[in-house]
């Protein structure tokens, strides 16, 4: 499996926890089962960060998201958001260009381009944040 499916499954389980928030293991359980997939473990992985961290990740939108309250974002596209702002904070081998690169093609694919390009947008500014809080004063200086 490339790296794009396991994002992908990872945005899925992390669309159906926003509906559950039942346990990863949970939902993965289920999916496996259910749908007869085996989840990859980059995914499984990367849903586990994302669903760990999510107080951490949902204060990113709250900051970075100047258009919509979160509350207001559709589930999809709250979803490739905590993906990729998950893989971008957690996932330490993932360019941050990869990441937020990998959740516009998926906000293409499952939503629109508007969304899309408003991902684009939240995601930039949360990368340029913390690129600057990983700065040292003698890298600045």
């Amino acid at each position: 499996m490339t790296r794009r499916e396991a994002r992908e499954q990872a945005f899925m389980i992390l669309f159906e926890w926003e509906f559950h928030h039942s346990p990863v293991q949970d939902i993965i359980a289920n999916a496996e089962t259910g749908r007869e997939i085996t989840v990859d473990d980059y995914a499984r992985k990367l849903s586990e960060e994302a669903i760990g961290h999510m107080e951490e990740i949902d204060g990113k939108i709250d900051v970075f998201s100047t258009k919509w309250k979160r509350r207001r974002i559709a589930k999809v596209s709250l979803a490739v958001l905590r993906t990729a702002l998950g893989e971008m904070a957690y996932i330490k081998d993932v360019p941050t260009s990869v990441a937020i690169n990998e959740a516009v093609e998926l906000a293409k694919k499952y939503a629109t381009e508007a969304d899309a390009s408003y991902i684009n947008g939240v995601l930039g500014g949360a990368a340029r944040a913390m690129e600057h809080q990983t700065q040292t004063p003698e890298a600045e200086g």
